[in-house]
């Protein structure tokens, strides 16, 4: 099973490199970069699921329907990007359920930060998907962590996939710098170990990065963005649809695995 999802947010890492950037203006750029998304999952008939701000929702209504009418997944991803509060795994998930008519069953903290497991059980998510279990200096220490799928009471955990033993990242950094040759390796020999593979992406990487040297973005970031990386996501998905994968979306994996997860002894993986 596949699981590709999309932080799908304002984007805002220009104010991370001193850039004065407003809401609006992060707005347009994700707007822009998620429907590419779409015309690419679209054109790859799969499906996905899209982690949203409240700020999305509430400024991009047009897109969030378009996400719902092409059959994806929407989940709750905090209000605010930038400044992440507690109270917002409760919020975000009433300003997605209010906007859409439909129940939130899963949520993922900005920048897969720590989140409260107590709000999240509260709040009535049925999975989290806030962990990515490898050690990236500065940004996450993560090496004793379960790098597959657990509880935490009645709440399925979803890591995002690192590679066996070594635990390299196969998030969206992984497939902008890696030699595509190499990232469907350490994507298939997941496959092999897991039976599943789970990475995300943000619509922002999707935009023309590159012919903004105003934003002040790293060459890592910059690089492949926009129309090369609807390519390169394009062309990791034919390989794994050649190879018989299946793509699907989180909250049915989520129901799946906790009744895989109850129906044995608490068990953690830690390879």
């Amino acid at each position: 099973m596949i699981l590709l999802s999309f932080d799908t947010e304002e984007f805002d890492v220009p104010r991370e490199h001193g850039v004065d950037f407003t809401l609006e203006e992060g707005m347009k750029v994700s707007v822009e970069g998620t429907n590419r998304i779409l015309d690419v999952l679209k054109k790859n008939e799969v499906k996905a699921t899209f982690f949203c701000t409240g700020n999305f929702v509430r400024h991009a209504p047009e897109t969030i329907r378009r996400i719902m009418d092409e059959g994806h997944e929407l989940a709750c991803h905090g209000v605010d990007h930038w400044q992440p509060k507690e109270s917002d795994v409760r919020e975000s998930k009433q300003i997605l359920e209010n906007a859409t008519g439909q129940k939130a069953f899963g949520y993922r903290q900005p920048r897969m930060f720590p989140v409260s497991d107590e709000e999240i059980a509260k709040a009535g998510y049925l999975y989290n998907s806030s962990l990515n279990p490898a050690f990236i200096p500065g940004r996450y220490m993560h090496l004793t962590a379960s790098r597959t799928c657990f509880m935490k009471g009645d709440v399925v955990q979803i890591p995002a996939s690192v590679t066996p033993w070594l635990r390299f990242p196969l998030f969206w950094l992984s497939l902008h710098n890696l030699p595509q040759w190499l990232y469907h390796l350490f994507v298939r020999r997941v496959l092999a170990k897991d039976g599943y593979f789970v990475t995300y992406f943000h619509p922002w990487e999707f935009y023309d990065l590159r012919e903004h040297p105003e934003f002040k973005m790293p060459f890592i970031i910059r690089n492949h963005s926009g129309r090369q990386m609807c390519d390169r996501l394009s062309s990791l998905i034919q390989m794994l649809k050649r190879r018989g994968h299946e793509f699907g979306t989180y909250t049915p994996f989520a129901i799946q695995q906790a009744q895989r997860l109850n129906a044995q002894p608490s068990q953690a993986t830690h390879s």
